[in-house]
């Protein structure tokens, strides 16, 4: 009677091992896809949070949908009418994208500013647009538009000097104390007026951090 009761006691432990290491194959499970889950979770919130918002060197925003348009919305504190407020700009290329455009050379400002672009590159009024947002951006950080066909690269760093002209790479390059030429090539012209603007907002930032 005793072997028979020892031999069922051991049973009923084989049979508790087996339950037990079950149950622990199971829990396993379970926190392996809980934490499948929180990865997942968190993966999503941080790639909907790159969707809707940007940040570029410093300076931050959103993605703005206009209908069928895509606008890389940042801001700069400005003063009007007395008072701090923020002035919004609108980029239609991602800052972070547009990094793949060469920049040789430091980007200098001054208090004035010349830009001279040809008609040739209205592409589709593409020139027209990053003409204007160049423009507007200087105004808005204090700078003097200088409108003078007969202007130049000068030497004396009086203002600012920007030459939109052809090219068989898009990139923009240092020619002088702070002039510079802003190659188009495949009439990307407002990838890099974009690209010296974002640039130019990054610089302005830095300023006023």
């Amino acid at each position: 009677m005793e072997e028979k009761s020892d031999e069922k006691k051991e049973g009923e432990e084989d049979i508790g091992k087996k339950e037990g290491f079950q149950h622990n194959k199971i829990l396993k499970r379970v926190f392996l896809v809980f934490a499948i889950v929180v990865v997942l979770v968190a993966f999503s919130f941080v790639f909907i949070n790159s969707v809707r918002n940007f940040e570029y060197k410093g300076i931050t925003g959103n993605v703005v949908k206009e209908g069928e348009l895509i606008f890389y919305r940042t801001s700069l504190p400005v003063m009007h009418e007395g008072k701090e407020t923020e002035y919004n700009f609108y980029i239609r290329n991602d800052p972070r994208k547009l990094d793949i455009i060469p920049f040789n050379g430091e980007l200098i400002t001054l208090k004035g500013i010349s830009i001279n672009i040809s008609e040739e590159f209205n592409c589709d009024g593409d020139g027209i647009i990053g003409l204007a947002n160049l423009i507007n951006l200087y105004e808005v950080i204090g700078s003097t538009i200088i409108i003078d066909e007969e202007a130049g690269c000068d030497e004396e760093s009086r203002y600012m000097y920007l030459d939109v002209k052809q090219g068989d790479k898009t990139y923009i390059e240092r020619v002088g104390p702070a002039c510079y030429d802003l190659y188009v090539n495949n009439c990307e012209v407002l990838k890099v007026t974009e690209r010296f603007m974002v640039e130019t907002l990054v610089k302005a930032n830095q300023v006023l951090s």
